[in-house]
């Protein structure tokens, strides 16, 4: 029983399938999940009048789980049922928490409820050795919910928590001390899960305690539910559907410590208990059989979470797509009577707005599914809406938490919608950005002169106490393919800057990012952006390679008494964010690079002015600087630009002739924006990608699409080799090859080699040195080691290497000249020197 598991009590046996004659088209296709091939959607001769006249990016299910999903967006979610310590000096509690975690990247999110305890003070991860992994204050607060996010796992913790090796214990600070603990899971019934109770005992300090995990299915009206227990032997238990302590419904079943899950159906509800099941009135009681038996209950409610019900709608989104430069933005609140809090945003619209309604997915666009009107509550002066909807339904909460609801804005140019959006949940980060309140909305409409685009956004900006900015941005409607696969992926740069009367525009970039979702915290703020996020004249801005001076904008007011910049120690950036600062805040942060006279913050990437050739960056109060590696032509004729630092085909040159490269890749629609390098690069060039802080990734080489505008990235292939012991040459070289003793010329032997005329010698970096010839080395970005003397040993045909032996001192003073290799003794001991002695 998906998402479940297995269902003990039944059993299914198999039978082929019939055979099914061939498609009547020319190109029949085998879809996802199905044993026959089927002709695709109008190419059947006899279904050409039932075609689905909607955009085909609705007619997928995709949505519901990966549509906006970005490189490295995925994540994996695991749950914990918490209950009391038994095996602790601390008396048994009767307290029981659900805690809910989503690991994406490195950063784990969690959502914690608690029942029967006090407000916790502390929570601790342990690993696999039961020591503490990371440890969260938990803010004072009179909510039952606890959010946080444990950034930058290790690797070795992130295994041990894929591996299900951790436990979280939570404590209260208060005289009554209690504790609860459990172990972290993966489960399947996660991404399922639209209902959820938290099951405890009446009885005090009990220990017991559980959870389950409830969902709809999604034709018929039966409720899927599974029980976590914390029970360690073989019970029979009784599980009840209750209301108002009258039995409705009645499963018995055994729970083996093998398999603590047990998975059942409640088919057919009717409609009085789906009506309780909305209102959060019906309760699931668990009661063990046998002398002792116990019993532990909860309430049915809608999932919760830290996550943020919220959409973006958009012109591109649109059962019509278009490009008008609108935006609408809705934040959403469920509550555990089924009552669901609105506020509703718009702006930009290209006619009066004659509907605002919460919808199904339609099967087609004449026959919309309207659930509910939001248009009495909306304000044309304010051009906003705020109440509640007070009659969802259990099947309506199910598609809710599921992302399965739109939000449609109606006008009287576009009667079937002219904003659309998905209503689905924004993962917790952990920023200090006001979720709770409307963000700031952006859109094509507020860029100066007006995008007519089918993208739109908005963003949570907040100021902290150090003066440091918080954001979020989320973007809807741009780039989708007029295929099975969407791709609704923004590529560009986020950017945060002031407008005033008196002055152009100053900037700075936020980050640059490739999916919907952007965040993260600008930490180096100049006194001006403050003062203009005070007064309401700053704005958040993204660029795209389309529009490079701004795709969708929006105005952001952040009231802050920060009258000095920022303050407070500069910490390591947040969320993989890039930022530029200004030069004297720079200089302030304990991680930033000083190099050729110049400041460079931690993360930054430049091109140094010794050689256009190289490119570094800085980590940590540390340069790296990698050579430009240029990938192999395929193509016979080859040209090096003079910009350039690699060669080009010829063709590239004379199709961009009479431009410059960078007016050419912004002009031109078709180039490729590459997050690795942050730069844009022209139609059919290639390069391999630099990923700091390893440099340049010699194993693949990356191409520009410029039909697309996609950029593919494959791994290179390596050579066949002859020889029986092939060496990589290079730690950082992609591929081994034969060593130098195998490689002979064609028609001369290793032996004729031993007898060939001419002096020998020896090769050190790309010089050749004759025998009894030294040197000292030259080194990249550090220059002459005059310290080291080299020399070539033709008799043993190698280079050797030396450093200058310098004598053993005495004294305690001692110092080094400049341009001096060994340390010499200051003070007394310089007088001694000049009476003949010696240090």
């Amino acid at each position: 029983l998906p998402p479940f598991g297995v269902m003990h009590c039944v059993q299914c046996h198999c039978e082929p399938l019939l055979t099914q004659k061939d498609p009547d088209c020319d190109e029949p296709i085998l879809l996802p999940g199905h044993c026959c091939k089927t002709c695709p959607k109008g190419n059947h001769p006899k279904s050409k009048e039932k075609e689905d006249d909607l955009h085909k990016s609705y007619n997928d299910r995709s949505y519901l789980s990966s549509e906006d999903m970005g490189p490295g967006e995925s994540r994996t979610d695991f749950v914990t049922v918490l209950t009391g310590m038994t095996d602790s000096w601390l008396p048994s509690s009767g307290g029981v928490a659900r805690a809910r975690f989503s690991l994406t990247r490195t950063s784990l999110a969690f959502s914690i409820t608690y029942q029967r305890m006090s407000r916790p003070g502390k929570i601790v991860f342990l690993d696999s050795d039961g020591n503490t992994a990371f440890e969260y204050r938990v803010p004072k607060g009179q909510s039952d919910m606890i959010c946080g996010v444990w950034k930058n796992l290790a690797k070795p913790l992130m295994r041990q928590l894929q591996s299900e090796q951790m436990r979280i214990r939570m404590t209260t600070l208060t005289n009554r001390r209690e504790e609860v603990e459990g172990k972290i899971i993966k489960h399947r019934a996660l991404f399922a899960e639209t209902f959820s109770s938290t099951l405890t005992s009446k009885e005090e300090n009990s220990g017991m305690g559980g959870i389950a995990m409830l969902t709809l299915s999604d034709t018929e009206n039966n409720l899927h539910f599974i029980l976590i227990l914390q029970e360690p032997v073989l019970v029979p238990i009784r599980v009840h559907l209750v209301y108002r302590q009258h039995i409705l419904r009645e499963i018995l079943a055994n729970i083996t410590s093998h398999d603590p899950d047990f998975a059942e159906v409640l088919t057919d509800l009717n409609s009085r208990e789906l009506f309780w099941l909305s209102r959060g009135q019906l309760e699931i009681a668990v009661a063990t059989e046998g002398q002792d038996p116990r019993q532990i209950s909860g309430f049915i409610t809608g999932r919760k979470s830290c996550d943020t019900i919220q959409s973006v709608m958009s012109s591109g989104d649109a059962l019509t797509p278009g490009k008008t430069g609108g935006v609408g933005s809705a934040i959403f609140n469920l509550h555990d009577n089924g009552t669901l809090d609105y506020q509703v945003q718009v702006a930009g619209l290209t006619s009066d707005m004659v509907g605002l309604t919460i919808e199904l997915k339609p099967k087609r666009r004449n026959k919309r599914s309207v659930l509910y009107d939001l248009m009495p509550e909306y304000n044309k002066a304010t051009g906003r809406a705020v109440g509640s909807w007070s009659r969802l339904e259990a099947r309506h909460i199910h598609m809710l938490l599921q992302n399965e609801l739109f939000i449609n804005v109606a006008t009287a140019h576009s009667q079937d919608g002219e904003l659309r959006g998905q209503i689905k949940a924004l993962l917790y980060s952990g920023l200090e950005a006001p979720r709770h309140e409307l963000p700031t909305p952006l859109a094509g409409h507020f860029v100066s002169p007006l995008v007519r685009t089918g993208a739109s956004g908005h963003a949570w900006v907040s100021v902290d106490k150090n003066c440091h900015l918080h954001y979020e941005i989320v973007v809807a409607g741009l780039s989708k393919t007029d295929d099975l696969t969407v791709n609704a992926h923004l590529q560009g740069l986020a950017e945060i800057g002031e407008i005033d009367d008196t002055s152009t525009a100053h900037k700075q970039l936020l980050t640059g990012f490739y999916g919907s979702q952007a965040q993260g915290v600008l930490k180096d703020i100049s006194h001006e952006l403050l003062q203009h996020l005070d007064q309401g004249t700053a704005f958040i801005q993204v660029s795209t390679k389309l529009n490079p001076r701004g795709e969708i904008r929006g105005w952001v007011h952040v009231p802050n008494n920060c009258k000095l910049g920022t303050n407070g120690d500069v910490e390591e950036a947040e969320f993989d964010d890039f930022f530029v600062t200004d030069p004297e805040e720079l200089k302030k942060d304990p991680h930033m690079c000083f190099f050729e006279n110049q400041h460079h913050a931690h993360g930054s990437r430049w091109t140094p002015n010794y050689d256009t050739c190289f490119s570094c960056s800085c980590q940590k109060r540390t340069v790296i600087c990698d050579p430009v590696i240029c990938p192999t032509l395929t193509c016979s004729q080859t040209i090096q630009p003079e910009d350039k630092c690699c060669p080009i085909c010829d063709g590239e040159l004379t199709e961009s002739k009479d431009m410059k490269a960078l007016e050419r890749v912004e002009e031109n629609p078709e180039g490729c924006y590459f997050e690795g390098d942050q730069k844009m690069h022209a139609p059919g060039t290639t390069w391999h990608p630099f990923v700091p802080p390893f440099g340049y990734i010699k194993c693949a080489v990356c191409t520009c699409k410029g039909s697309t505008g996609e950029v593919h990235c494959e791994k290179v292939t390596c050579p066949v080799l002859t020889c029986s012991h092939p060496v990589r040459r290079n730690p950082s070289d992609c591929c081994k090859e034969c060593p130098e003793e195998d490689k002979t010329p064609v028609g001369l032997e290793h032996s004729d080699m031993m007898q060939a005329d001419g002096p020998r010698h020896c090769k050190f970096g790309k010089n050749y040195y004759q025998n009894s010839d030294n040197w000292h080395p030259w080194v990249p970005l550090v220059g002459e080691m005059k310290c080291i003397t080299c020399w070539c040993d033709v008799s043993h045909g190698v280079t050797k290497c030396q450093r200058k032996q310098c004598p053993m001192l005495t004294c305690s003073n001692i110092t080094r000249r400049e341009g001096s290799c060994c340390p010499e003794c200051i003070g007394e001991q310089l007088i001694q020197n000049k009476n003949g002695g010696s240090c």
